[in-house]
């Protein structure tokens, strides 16, 4: 086991594969509200997304919002909120999850032009602070805390 991977288990972190893909994003497996999917790791997203036309996918309880999300080459697009989710990423739980989704074609549609496939949504800073995250890009592996029992 090496000095960085012994040294989080240590500290309870979990271990998350990560896959790189053919667009140098790195995406891992999430699951929402119980219904698994693929998200593109992006340590430059302020929050975690997903499409707005995966609302019934992943059980969401949509709410109208006022903020205009930006990114990727869109700016001004309309967001709305879900509350209170179920995440999983491996053996890593938050049940007490936010979500901001917006349009997520341009994001979908770069990847396709580039034959990458196209992605659920995206694991913004948001988790990232939450888990105390530790990315080792050599291996491919992103590592989150253990969050302390919740309610």
């Amino acid at each position: 086991m090496s000095g960085l991977k012994k040294l989080l288990y240590k500290k309870k972190y979990i271990q998350i594969p990560l896959k790189k893909m053919i667009t140098n994003h790195m995406e891992l497996n999430a699951t929402i509200n119980g219904v698994a999917g693929r998200f593109i790791l992006d340590t430059g997203a302020s929050n975690s997304c997903v499409g707005i036309d995966k609302i019934e996918f992943f059980k969401l309880d949509a709410k109208e919002s006022d903020t205009k999300a930006a990114g990727a080459g869109a700016t001004d697009m309309e967001t709305q909120q879900s509350e209170n989710n179920n995440l999983e990423i491996g053996k890593w739980k938050n049940k007490n999850f936010s979500l901001v989704l917006f349009d997520l074609v341009h994001v979908n549609k770069a990847l396709t032009l580039h034959e990458a496939e196209e992605v659920h949504g995206i694991i913004g800073a948001d988790i990232l602070q939450k888990g105390k995250a530790v990315i080792d890009y050599n291996k491919n592996v992103l590592y989150l805390k253990k969050i302390k029992k919740q309610d």
